[in-house]
């Protein structure tokens, strides 16, 4: 939801219910919990859409490009930016997933700043991943996203057949783990912040 959103609710309502303008003006400022990585034509209607809606019901605070983007905004910028302040990565792979640029290059992004990642791989196996040379990526680039697509085969994820598995399920299993790792994440940092406190000697 943007800030533009808040102008849809009249302001007698929104005076009457100052909680509710709280709400809305905290969900759009604050840094995502999650990023969704996926290639949309394959995903978006599908699995992707519900696990955004089922996180977003739960208070936490996803990263979807058609959710949290609005005409103007610059792409590269704010996916780059949503990446790097986000505290979960959830990449879903799909068929065709290696043959676009842009999630290869999120995906990058999200190894490089040392994300904790969770693959969700949706009729493909992490074997089938490859990405191919097509001369149109400069070198660098290639050995980045093949890098990338490395790690990501290597990590333990969630398989899924669209033939016949239930969607329901998928994503409810991929919001607890999500929603563990968050839990997770935040004890380490709490630790981190007593660690580092100085303790004071009467």
């Amino acid at each position: 939801m943007h800030r533009s959103a808040i102008a849809n609710f009249p302001p007698q309502f929104l005076r009457q219910y100052p909680s509710i303008q709280a709400s809305i003006v905290n969900r759009v400022a604050k840094p995502c919990d999650v990023f969704i990585n996926h290639r949309g034509i394959d995903t978006k209607r599908t699995v992707v859409t519900l696990l955004y809606d089922h996180l977003f019901r739960q208070n936490l605070h996803p990263f979807l490009d058609n959710k949290n983007m609005k005409p103007g905004d610059k792409l590269f910028d704010n996916i780059n930016s949503a990446i790097r302040k986000c505290k979960v990565g959830v990449t879903v792979f799909s068929p065709r997933y290696c043959e676009s640029y842009f999630c290869l290059h999120e995906l990058a992004l999200i190894m490089e700043s040392k994300k904790k990642v969770i693959p969700i791989f949706c009729d493909i196996k992490p074997s089938e991943l490859r990405v191919l040379n097509d001369g149109k990526c400069p070198m660098e680039d290639i050995r980045r996203f093949r890098w990338a697509i490395e790690e990501a085969k290597y990590t333990v994820g969630l398989t899924f057949d669209s033939m016949k598995g239930n969607w329901s399920e998928v994503v409810t299993s991929a919001s607890d783990i999500i929603i563990e790792t968050l839990v997770e994440i935040e004890s380490e940092k709490q630790m981190q912040r007593h660690k580092s406190t100085p303790i004071l000697r009467a």
